[in-house]
């Protein structure tokens, strides 16, 4: 996959609901995403794809989505991409609230291996 090949269905699967499903496809073995903050008080970086599968599904029942957009990826050279996270969410700890966060994705080998959050 190019790198456009992979930021284009990582965002369609952000839109369709298959971010969990897309993990085993555009994700290596070995990736680490990196957080701007601590929420689950286990450090802001995660290591493995199965790592990665066990922060969305944290997310997925822990927040109560209102509303979300994903922005089209925007390409940085033949390695990374960034797209714009916005999220209309309710936390149990904090509330409803209003999110924006950009996402920096960086590929090797037909892969992501990193993923940084800004927010």
């Amino acid at each position: 996959m190019t790198l456009k090949d992979i930021a284009d269905e990582l965002v369609a699967g952000c839109r369709e609901n298959r971010t969990i499903a897309n993990l085993d496809k555009l994700y290596a073995e070995d990736a680490v995403s990196v957080e701007a903050s601590d929420p689950m008080g286990k450090g802001r970086e995660t290591h493995g794809r199965d790592g990665i599968r066990g922060k969305h599904e944290w997310w997925e029942a822990t927040a109560q989505m209102h509303s979300a957009s994903v922005s089209d990826p925007m390409l940085h050279g033949d390695d990374k991409f960034a797209v714009i996270f916005e999220m209309d969410v309710t936390m149990p700890e904090s509330g409803r609230m209003q999110m924006k966060e950009v996402a920096i994705y960086h590929v090797a080998g037909g892969k992501i291996v990193r993923e940084e959050f800004f927010y």
